[in-house]
């Protein structure tokens, strides 16, 4: 009974987000958890993640920056940040900074929104599926400070033991900011 009504605790936040068709383009480190196994820049082989598999990837601690940012498709807030995602990308190239983009849709919308989605904004390589079906309050107490997976965008960054959070929509004048004072 505490599995469903966390599940739909979490499709309601999740839903309460409003569906925005904006369109954006990425391109991903190589690194960046091997996403997609495709045998061409933009061909689309999904990638889903357990919840433990994704706390794992949370957990790394070394030297690298790992951005990693919750989102879905259909939310509007997920779909204007990623242009200030996209310019930092393109920025840091080479660097020891790996983004991570991991979806939140239904997994319904997963063959398409989310293949479409990958596809025409070139993130085959760095979006991972994750059935928030699964998660649980334990994956939110366990991995975050102060998300509870109530809405999205949420970002997350970890650079050896130090971690920062981010609730909702990241302006690029806060994403540089953050990220910048990661790599001082």
């Amino acid at each position: 009974m505490k599995k469903i009504i966390l599940s739909t605790l979490l499709l309601t936040a999740l839903y309460s987000c409003k569906k925005e068709g904006q369109k954006t383009e990425n391109t991903a480190a190589s690194d960046s958890v091997s996403v997609a196994q495709s045998t061409g820049e933009n061909t689309y082989v999904p990638k889903e993640l357990s919840p433990e598999n994704v706390s794992q990837y949370l957990a790394k601690n070394n030297d690298t920056l790992y951005v990693t940012n919750f989102f879905a498709t259909w939310c509007g807030p997920c779909m204007r940040e990623i242009p200030s995602f996209k310019s930092k990308m393109e920025e840091l190239k080479g660097k020891p900074v790996k983004f991570t983009f991991i979806n939140l849709d239904d997994k319904a919308d997963w063959a398409d929104a989310v293949k479409n989605f990958a596809t025409e904004n070139k993130l085959v390589k760095s979006v991972i599926l994750l059935d928030g079906q699964k998660l649980d309050q334990n994956f939110f107490t366990s991995n975050f400070k102060q998300w509870d997976g109530g809405s999205i965008p949420f970002t997350f960054m970890r650079k050896g033991d130090k971690t920062d959070e981010y609730l909702g929509m990241m302006t690029e004048d806060v994403l540089n900011s953050k990220i910048d004072s990661f790599l001082q």
